[in-house]
């Protein structure tokens, strides 16, 4: 590993690897990336892979039909194969409550050029015959939306990053990092960098790497789980949500179907061990909504970190006090899917272009002001 660079990015899951493919593009070459184990090791690598433009304020509307637009065009750019698959979200709603906020997201979406539309609970059989709907008062689908296979994601921009000159270190530790001169000497288990920039790119372990230079962030991971199923002949184009308990699932396109709730009993842990409460309530809740999955035999399950903040936000930009060192955490669940879009802004600002408002609003400072907007960023 060299001992001096221009950037070091802390993480090498996919907002790291994003912003690593998109820096090198535009001409920062001496990059080191440093992930703690394997690629796809972390939360990137174990989410249900969903990419969706349903979301409840206008900015994140737009950044996310960026995302659709990259990920519609990967394979061509990067040379990999991520079986980008546009089936369409389906959320559905059983609450006159949870039927207006679908119905005011809807109208936000139109218009923005976001094809969502509202259905009754007999329009939505149409686009999924074996739902069980009692209880379903409506249901909004947009066709756009989609499901791709997250580990290739990551390598594809590991790869391209590299190609243009990028460093990418695995099964590297960071064990200090240090304000030196004008910038940072990042300390690791294989050797020390010296850099003028550094981006944390860690997910729900970012808290630590801040704790050396004295910095408490206030993200903190929650334990999420999902499983996979034996196959299937297809069956299933959209990824199906309930938004009352937080069941979402999709069928990938080897016939697996995929998924996961939210649990009612939050565990905020880096444990990544599978339980038989999570199984439990995800059988149960599968088999009310789509009875006919009742028999399929669940091959898998596995666990991650929600990377969580406490307005659901994520946390960008530099900390008071540390110019050249850049945040890029804190997404919720949804890091995966903005990625995209958010490491190709990140290196258009720090290559001298425009700031995008993501950016401005969304700083740490922003805890100590006071001026926090709670924003609900599953579905609003």
């Amino acid at each position: 590993m060299k001992t001096k660079a221009d950037t070091v990015i802390i993480g090498a899951g996919i907002l790291g690897l994003s912003t690593a493919y998109n820096l090198t593009r535009r001409g920062v070459r001496d990059l080191v990336v440093i992930e703690q184990g394997y690629l796809a090791a972390g939360a990137s690598g174990r989410n249900g892979g969903g990419i969706r433009q349903q979301w409840a304020t206008e900015v994140n509307v737009r950044l996310m039909q960026q995302s659709v637009a990259i990920c519609k065009r990967f394979a061509k750019e990067l040379g990999v194969n991520v079986w980008f698959r546009q089936g369409g979200y389906l959320f559905l709603a059983r609450s006159p409550l949870e039927q207006e906020r679908l119905e005011r997201n809807t109208a936000l979406q139109n218009s923005c050029a976001v094809p969502t539309r509202m259905l009754s609970p007999a329009e939505a059989l149409k686009i999924v015959p074996d739902l069980n709907l009692d209880g379903i008062v409506a249901a909004a689908y947009n066709p756009s939306d989609g499901v791709l296979f997250p580990w290739p994601f990551l390598w594809g921009y590991a790869q391209g990053a590299a190609r243009h000159g990028a460093e990418i270190h695995t099964f590297t530790e960071v064990t200090g990092l240090e304000k030196k001169g004008g910038g940072y000497l990042v300390r690791t288990n294989r050797g020390d960098v010296e850099c003028g920039r550094v981006i944390v790119a860690a997910g729900a372990w970012s808290p630590r790497i801040l704790r050396f230079l004295g910095v408490e962030l206030p993200n903190h991971p929650v334990k999420h789980e999902i499983m996979v199923t034996e196959p299937l002949k297809p069956f299933l184009r959209p990824m199906v949500s309930v938004l009352q308990s937080g069941l979402y699932f999709s069928q990938s396109m080897r016939g697996e179907v995929v998924g996961g709730i939210t649990m009612r009993k939050e565990e905020r842990s880096l444990d990544f061990s599978s339980t038989l409460e999570f199984l439990g309530e995800m059988a149960a809740a599968v088999c009310e909504l789509m009875p006919r999955l009742g028999e399929l035999k669940v091959l898998r399950q596995w666990a991650g970190p929600y990377d969580v903040t406490p307005d659901g936000n994520p946390l960008l930009g530099e900390p008071d006090g540390l110019p050249g060192l850049y945040l890029n955490c804190g997404f919720m669940g949804h890091g995966f899917m903005m990625a995209p879009i958010v490491g190709k802004l990140y290196a258009e600002w720090l290559t001298g272009g425009a700031q995008h408002e993501l950016f401005k609003r969304c700083t740490l400072q922003r805890f100590k002001a006071g001026a926090i907007e709670t924003e609900d960023m599953n579905i609003g």
